[in-house]
């Protein structure tokens, strides 16, 4: 089911990531502890009440060295063209401005729901300043304040009351749905035309040349794919993608809908800050992923180079342990028939259940040869293991208590699992709960 997304829009200085911040509550504040992963708060999920939306902070998007009026017609133009539902916000303390006005008639264009909040709102007095609002034209003005949290509960109310209705996706469970995600010009588009054997997408030099996400049906070896190409970095001929985020956003959006993320890495130019972004999110979202080295045709090649970059790949991108490496070329189609046997392997083992029965020897055998540690004088007990979700697989550990399980032995636990039972090319999920 697609998430309805939610963009923060306004001019510079009005609290928009505050108040980005203050709709995402703790999820945007936790920094996991693992190295290669670069965190990025242009987007984030937040909730309100029984409905969770992705909601998008404006105010993180820098369009180069543009002119300020031009940057915010730029972020208001990608909010526009992505969101279901727009927050435009003003400073209630310096009344309505130029720059307020400018951002509201590009909003006047929209056809999208425009909720008005009036942020910096921090006492009652002050909610006599929200009237002149109202000139602006898009009905009534919510008096908030991003940094006492004042107000947002009713903002949010209307923001959620303009979501469309959801629409479940129909997918067939026999087919495989994967992306194709990476920085602009890594050759998404000619990877996609490789594997279709035709010339099914526009292919250029020019970054940023696909228009939209497009689907496409193929049928290899009794299997059915659909491949999910995201490249849609160009959306009706504005040049807003100079900014690296919006390719991240952009990326987001196919990876909720897929089994396999292929995450493609150009041979050439080298891993970039924003492939890890990128690669990180699909990882966040416990998708299967495929790490994709495309343009290998351009590397001077002998009997280590493959090893020495698989070593360098491993090592900017640690928590992709899991993730098998193909080495191919979209121009040439060199080695593209190791590419789809990678992505069904990956999908199976994401889809994959294992006997309860014999997950719980492996664990005991786990227990035998590195016993559990001691912390204040208590030992942990692992009681029993059962697999409770699949895509990613999920496993419930039942112990004596949850405290006593340290990351490094949950990770020996979980190494020991892959040993087992295989799980290359998806991440496995491990909950310690006490047992009632």
């Amino acid at each position: 089911m697609r998430k309805s997304v939610v963009a923060i829009v306004g001019r510079p200085n009005v609290g928009k990531s505050t108040i980005f911040n203050r709709l995402v509550g703790e999820r945007i504040s936790i920094v996991e502890d693992i190295p290669g992963v670069t965190r990025d708060r242009i987007y984030a999920q937040a909730e309100w009440l029984t409905t969770t939306f992705s909601l998008i902070d404006t105010g993180g998007i820098e369009i180069g060295d543009e002119p300020l009026l031009v940057q915010m017609r730029h972020q208001a133009e990608i909010a526009i063209d992505e969101a279901d539902v727009i927050i435009f916000l003003v400073n209630g303390r310096e009344g309505i401005t130029a720059a307020d006005e400018e951002v509201a008639k590009l909003l006047y264009k929209s056809n999208k729901p425009i909720v008005l909040g009036v942020n910096k709102i921090d006492n009652q007095e002050m909610r006599e300043n929200i009237y002149e609002y109202y000139s602006l034209g898009f009905g009534e003005p919510f008096p908030i304040s991003g940094s006492h949290g004042l107000g947002l509960g009713d903002l949010l109310d209307e923001v959620v009351g303009h979501f469309p209705e959801k629409e479940e996706e129909t997918k067939d469970e026999e087919t495989i749905y994967f992306s194709l995600i990476g920085r602009p010009n890594v050759g998404k588009s000619s990877l996609v035309n490789a594997m279709l054997n035709e010339e099914r997408v526009i292919v250029s030099e020019i970054e940023g040349t696909t228009r939209d996400a497009i689907d496409t049906h193929l049928h290899r070896d009794d299997q059915d794919f659909v491949i999910i190409d995201t490249a849609g970095m160009r959306k009706r001929g504005k040049v807003y993608e100079t900014t690296e985020k919006y390719s991240v956003l952009r990326a987001l959006k196919a990876i909720e809908r897929s089994d396999v993320v292929l995450v493609l890495l150009d041979a050439e130019t080298g891993i970039r800050e924003q492939d890890k972004k990128i690669a990180g999110y699909a990882h966040d979202a416990g998708r299967a992923i495929v790490i994709v080295i495309n343009k290998w045709d351009t590397i001077e090649t002998d009997d280590k180079t493959m090893k020495e970059f698989e070593a360098n790949v491993r090592a900017h991108f640690q928590y992709l342990d899991y993730a098998p490496i193909v080495f191919l070329s979209a121009k040439t189609k060199k080695r593209l028939h190791t590419l789809l046997p990678a992505i069904k392997l990956a999908s199976e083992n994401h889809a994959k259940r294992v006997p309860t029965n014999v997950l719980n020897d492996v664990i005991m055998d786990a227990l035998a040869m590195n016993p559990t540690p001691t912390m204040k004088g208590q030992r942990l007990k692992v009681l029993y293991t059962t697999q409770v979700a699949v895509k990613p697989p999920g496993f419930v550990v039942f112990v004596n208590d949850p405290e006593l399980m340290h990351f490094s032995y949950q990770r020996f636990l979980e190494n020991k699992i892959r040993d087992a039972f295989g799980f290359v090319g998806t991440p496995i999920k491990l909950f310690p709960r006490r047992r009632q």
